[in-house]
């Protein structure tokens, strides 16, 4: 009786695990066209370029790059969904929709999550590597000019 179950049990998850593959999330497609406006305007370096291609753009833009186990679910649902999340925090693809209050503030927020070490996620961390001291050190130096350039036209507007 008890191999019964565990084989009705088995045989109900590999029906389920083929059905799942049947849903499908929307992937996004903009490429790199979609973070320009906002590399113009934060001016990054080549390097800090290649440090948000590399360790930001995945689940912060519309220019994500799928690892092979995006095409399987349940991994493409878990991705789809730290992508969404990602991007409702902070999209730079939306970047020229943010105030300039906002934009301050969104790289505030990059400042401080780096810092204490919650970006990248341990979970991407894991899979793509982690952020090296020295890469973290210029990415928060050009985050930090990036803000006081935000800072510098949010003062400049009050005054006016």
């Amino acid at each position: 009786m008890f191999k019964k179950v565990i084989k009705f049990l088995l045989v109900l998850a590999l029906i389920a695990l083929v059905a799942i593959q049947f849903i499908r999330p929307e992937k996004n497609a903009d490429g790199y066209k979609s973070v320009a406006a906002f590399e113009s305007e934060t001016k990054p370096s080549a390097r800090v370029a290649s440090i948000l291609k590399e360790n930001c753009y995945d689940c912060h833009s519309d220019q994500t790059q799928y690892p092979w186990y995006a095409e399987i679910a349940p991994f493409s649902l878990w991705l789809d969904g730290h992508i969404e999340d990602g991007k409702k925090h902070f999209n730079v693809s939306a970047w020229s929709t943010y105030s300039i209050k906002k934009k301050e503030h969104k790289l505030e927020e990059l400042v401080e999550k780096v810092e204490n070490n919650e970006m990248p996620l341990q979970s991407y961390a894991l899979l793509h590597g982690g952020l090296p001291e020295a890469d973290k050190k210029l990415l928060l130096q050009w985050a930090g000019v990036a803000r006081l350039q935000y800072k510098h036209q949010m003062e400049v507007s009050s005054t006016e």
